[in-house]
């Protein structure tokens, strides 16, 4: 099946390459025949984790966020190294932000970021069987620990200290896996 929507690249322009990202302006043909420019940033693909200890506490990081100006508090994660196994890249990225490790990891779900002008694509994973240990963060990043609640996990989403969407995704998440436990029970 032909895609009615399909944009045609004509002419693609590496316009920044930085150390995570580029930036590429590209000249596309729209399904109408006529012309449109598309900034488009690149990205290597990250890492989420929904970690939950064994008291019913999700395990986040609270951290500054410069685009944001502002400090939010976020499930861990990180950016996929080139060539990077996502499930590997999730353990690693685990232990270096939080200290915990876990027995066990399962995907739950990948999505893009922002589609509409960038191509990150992010992998989720469940982390069970948590064991503490000593969180080994990069030079360049300051994180404290928090262990939360479900009912303090969904007041800092309404209270705005949650915003991004990995970890609202993740908030909710688990508040349906808690659902769904609470049913069968």
């Amino acid at each position: 099946m032909v895609n009615q929507f399909l944009e045609k690249t004509i002419d693609s322009k590496e316009i920044y390459q930085g150390k995570i990202i580029s930036v590429h302006l590209e000249q596309v043909e729209l399904p109408n025949g006529k012309q449109a420019s598309r900034e488009i940033v690149r990205h290597p693909g990250a890492v989420a984790i929904v970690a939950i200890t064994e008291d019913g506490r999700i395990v986040m990081v609270r951290q500054f966020r410069k685009p944001l100006d502002q400090t939010i508090f976020e499930i861990p994660a990180g950016k996929l190294e080139k060539g990077e196994d996502p499930l590997a890249c999730a353990k690693r990225e685990l232990i270096e932000e939080t200290g915990y490790s876990a027995q066990e990891m399962k995907a739950i779900v990948s999505f893009y970021t922002s589609p509409g002008f960038a191509d990150e694509f992010i992998y989720i994973y469940e982390a069970k069987g948590l064991t503490v240990g000593e969180a080994t963060p990069d030079e360049d990043e300051f994180v404290d620990l928090h262990l939360l609640t479900l009912e303090e996990a969904m007041d800092k989403i309404t209270s705005g200290e949650i915003i991004d969407a990995k970890t609202v995704f993740a908030v909710y998440y688990w508040q349906n896996q808690y659902l769904k436990k609470g049913a069968h029970a």
